[in-house]
């Protein structure tokens, strides 16, 4: 498994958890929060990294800079992710 996906799932299932402490009662569970927040995780990263370029982190190219944005575009596409699940179940779901 490539490590800058890795990363960006990790990130992602933290993301997704954090997204749901912000909607108190809300939430999917944290297994739910974690399994949307990867997903979202994964998707976010990889999209930053084709719009941006920047943050690839390649065969022997592991630095701080490219770390960081794959902790970033993780993170946030797993809470931008689980806002939208955690909506669409609210909305369709019950």
């Amino acid at each position: 498994m490539d490590l800058g996906l890795l990363i960006q799932l990790v990130s992602g299932a933290a993301g997704g958890n954090a997204a749901g402490a912000f909607l108190k009662g809300q939430t999917l569970g944290v297994l739910g929060n974690a399994l949307a927040g990867a997903v979202g995780g994964g998707l976010g990263g990889q999209i930053l990294t084709a719009l941006l370029g920047a943050g690839a982190i390649g065969t022997g190219d592991l630095n701080l800079s490219a770390i960081v944005a794959q902790i970033a575009g993780g993170g946030v596409g797993g809470a931008v992710l689980t806002l939208i699940v955690t909506y669409l179940n609210r909305a369709y779901g019950k």
